[in-house]
This record gives structure tokens, sequence and C-alpha cells, in this order.
């Protein structure tokens, strides 16, 4: 399989008992000769797209209660992959359902990604074994947003924050419990508004998205009105903490669409 100065360099030929199997092991680019670097080439090949293109479709179809199109690209040389090793992993999917959640666009690119590949090839499911760093843009639809609203997730944690602001400005609502229905969302130039009901009672919320830090949103305006004949309460700009794993670079409003550019972390 070695040309000359490969096998001197790792002293195959001064070596009669060296196992065959270590000349698959240590590959040279630049000392292989042509038909070794074609042999490797394809066995590359036959790894990536009959053990871990199925492998990974199988894996990120597995996140998403639905998808409508979804196409990938592995990128990396022979000998990483074969260890389990991914240099990139480009993502591109249109209108996936997670966890009730409707993401319009999305492309991602994910790096430095170690999987079970060996377990792959024996036929076990697909796993990351450590956080992959994952940049890229959302584009969400005002109608992805509208349909997210009836999803657990999205209504329980606009209902929880709420219910945490509203209650610390009036301690009436402290021993009271607190009912949130959300029917409808639209999206202006920097501006979201919110409509539902509070204790049966009409409620709007409009807030404008700014980036307060990578991982903080900064709601600015911030408004809540409670029925169409009061006053609506103004408050300073309000921030939410994303966590850590979060880095954002921008968020944008236009109409009909929100725009979300930035990294973040996906654990195993």
């Amino acid at each position: 399989m070695f040309g000359y100065p490969a096998r001197k360099l790792l002293n195959l030929e001064d070596n009669p008992h060296t196992s065959k199997n270590v000349e698959s092991v240590f590959l040279f680019e630049g000392v292989m000769d042509v038909e070794s670097q074609k042999a490797l080439n394809t066995r590359t090949s036959r790894i990536i797209s009959t053990v871990l293109s199925p492998a990974l479709r199988l894996w990120l179809r597995s996140q998403v209660e639905r998808v409508e199109a979804l196409e990938f690209k592995i990128t990396g040389g022979d000998r990483q992959i074969l260890t389990g090793n991914i240099p990139a992993v480009s993502v591109a999917a249109s209108h996936a359902i997670y966890q009730g959640l409707h993401l319009g666009e999305i492309q991602l690119e994910g790096t430095g990604i170690r999987v079970n590949l060996g377990q792959v090839i024996k036929g076990k499911p697909l796993h990351l074994l450590e956080p992959v760093p994952v940049t890229g843009q959302l584009i969400l639809s005002e109608r992805d947003l509208q349909a997210s609203l009836q999803s657990p997730l999205l209504a329980t944690a606009l209902s929880e924050f709420l219910e945490t602001l509203l209650t610390s400005s009036d301690k009436d609502l402290k021993n009271q419990p607190i009912r949130f229905s959300w029917q409808k969302i639209t999206i202006d130039t920097d501006l979201l508004t919110l409509s539902g009901t509070f204790q049966a009672m009409p409620i709007t919320i409009r807030a404008g998205l700014q980036l307060a830090s990578p991982h903080e949103l900064l709601l600015n305006p911030f408004q809540i009105q409670m029925s169409s004949h009061l006053e609506p309460k103004n408050f300073d700009g309000f921030e939410v903490d994303l966590g850590s794993e979060v880095d954002l670079q921008e968020i944008t409003l236009t109409p009909g669409q929100l725009l979300c550019r930035g990294r973040l972390m996906v654990l195993p």
C-alpha cells in the first residue's frame, strides 16, 4: 500500500513481523502512491454515504416532530471521520416543528463534532459525545409564531414570565390563580404585539426586541394593556436572560418576519 519513503518512515520494511493492519492506520498524505489515495478516498466516501449520513439524517429527524425539507453536508478528512471526529456539518431545514415550536427557515453549521461512530457502524443510534458549537440563522414568519402559540413550551414560558412581572407590581394578584390564553401575534418593524386574555379579560403586550448582550434580550419599549378602555402600563427596558449557551449577534423584526443570527451550544 505504501511507497518506499513511507515504508522507511514507519520502519515497516525493517520489521517483518509488523501486522499488515498497521498500514491501514498510519496513512500519510503526500507519501502515499496514487492507488492508495484512491482506495482510501473510496473507503471514506462509503463510510460517509452508507453509515454516517443515514445515521445523521435519522438523528436530525429524531430531534423534531416534523420537517418538510432537510439537507446537510458533512465536511471532513478521512482519518478524522474514521475516528468519530467530524470537523463540520452544515444543515438547512424548512418548516420544522420542535416541541411544538414552528421554525420557518434554518441554516446551521456545527464544528468540532465528536460522535460514537464505532457504535454507529455496529448499528447503534448516533449520539453526540461532547457539546457542539453551532452557528447559523433562523427566520420565523408571523405565521410560524402564530402556530407556535399553541406550543406548551412557548405558552408556559410567556405565562410564567408575565405572572412574575404582574404579581411583582400588583400584590393583590399573588394569592390568585393566574390564567392566560394567547390568540394572536403580529410582527411589525421593531415591534411584536401579542394579544390574548388574562383572567378572562383582554390583554395586549407590545414589545420591541433588542440585544442587551449576546445572551440577553432587551424588551424596549415594553407595554402591557389590560382591556381596551384602560391606559397601557409602560415598563422600562426589561432584560431576559437566555442562558450562557446562547451567543446572539443579531435579532431583527421586519413586517411579518423575525430574523435571528448567532451561536449556541448543542448539548449531548
